[in-house]
């Protein structure tokens, strides 16, 4: 009888060939030994195991040239080659299958079928799926009574009162744009940018003077000269800010001034100590994560791109603002689901300390939970949302 090589790989599953002049010995993932044999030997039937005891290797029903694997209750698969190079390139494949079906089982998908569709009780891999349960709970991503919990595919996160305090928005970002307003237009006040950003802000004042809103103030032509253009500018924004309002034209100014905020190191976003932990969590397995702010896109990649913990738009897919559409609106919700694309709106789970926009997300058929922070508005009694204090809870 030929003498299979023996790969063990902490807690992993490998597959094999058949006889063996080479065996691999891993001590982990990534600290992997092989070493060259020139004749396997009955003693390398023996695997250690703890407490200094060791166990045979029985290779059971037979083995033929086809065979490359065994699998060893509690312990693993066993892994053998031509070569201690076939050995290692059938280990490296299987790792890489198997971490594939632990990552499918997390978001509720059937590893075991071509179409990965939802997961069933399939006969004959019930003690696969109980090695991937095992594996997954070492990990620290299952219950402790084995009740996987599918991962959403998208993380649709808001940034006030869900991954940033309320505070650094009202206390730093809303007053360093009031504060910077006018500098800002008499330094740029010719470049395209900042002239499409006046041709916005005329347009949305000329809407609020017609609808008699509070603190609006005309905006004069050219003709008296920009300082009084810029002085209206500067009242009409002043009186945005205070109401703390969502709109586009208020929103692309402040993106433009906190920018230069940040470039000058003047600012310095701010996240909740959880967030960077499960931005890189949720990133190693391949769910996207993407932010939804009534600031702008640049603010929010402003805001991500230079943290308390530094760069965190490298585990970010893109953003969203309110070019498509106001928060409290579904309308909104079901533009984002047709942007990524997924199949059923509660692949996406959306994360928002704002009950009318949860339940605008709900009603457009995402899943939602409502962030609980310190310096949140208080919630509606009975509003039957899940809530959690921490994205860990996630």
């Amino acid at each position: 009888m030929a003498v299979p090589t023996v790969v063990a790989v902490n807690g992993g599953l490998w597959k094999t060939r058949r006889v063996s002049q080479a065996y691999l010995e891993s001590k982990g993932v990534n600290e992997t030994k092989c070493v060259q044999k020139e004749r396997m030997e009955l003693d390398d039937m023996y695997m250690k195991h703890g407490h200094g005891h060791q166990y045979r290797i029985w290779v059971r029903h037979g083995y033929d040239d086809t065979t490359t694997a065994v699998l060893v209750r509690h312990h693993g698969i066993y892994v053998w080659g031509d070569s201690w190079i076939s050995a290692k390139t059938q280990a490296e494949c299987y790792h890489y299958l198997f971490d594939a079906a632990i990552k499918l089982h997390h978001l509720g998908l059937d590893w075991s079928t071509p179409d990965h569709g939802p997961i069933q009780n399939v006969k004959g891999f019930s003690s696969i799926n109980s090695m991937i349960k095992r594996v997954a709970t070492k990990a620290g991503t299952v219950e402790s009574d084995f009740k996987l919990q599918p991962y959403p595919r998208c993380v649709v996160l808001d940034i006030e009162g869900t991954t940033t305090p309320i505070s650094f928005v009202t206390d730093v970002l809303f007053p360093y744009a009031r504060d910077n307003v006018g500098r800002h237009l008499s330094a740029t006040y010719d470049s395209a940018e900042t002239q499409d950003d006046i041709k916005l802000l005329r347009s949305q004042v000329e809407d609020d003077l017609k609808q008699g809103v509070l603190g609006a103030v005309p905006i004069p032509l050219e003709d008296p000269g920009k300082e009084k253009v810029i002085a209206s500018l500067v009242a009409n924004v002043e009186a945005m800010i205070k109401a703390d309002r969502k709109i586009t034209a208020l929103k692309q100014l402040q993106g433009h001034i906190w920018r230069t905020g940040f470039e000058n190191n003047e600012l310095e976003g701010v996240v909740f100590d959880d967030v960077p932990e499960a931005l890189e969590k949720w990133h190693a397995l391949g769910i996207k994560v993407y932010i939804y702010s009534s600031g702008s896109r640049l603010a929010q990649r402003l805001i991500f791109g230079n943290t308390n913990y530094g760069d965190l738009r490298k585990y970010l897919s893109g953003f969203f603002d309110t070019a498509v559409g106001y928060k409290r609106e579904t309308r909104s919700y079901v533009e984002i689901i047709e942007s990524l694309g997924v199949d059923k709106p509660s692949d996406i789970l959306f994360v928002t300390d704002v009950y009318q926009e949860a339940t605008a997300a709900k009603a457009a058929g995402l899943e939602v939970v409502i962030s609980i922070r310190p310096g949140n508005s208080p919630l509606p009694e009975n509003h039957g949302f899940k809530t959690i204090n921490s994205f860990l809870e996630i």
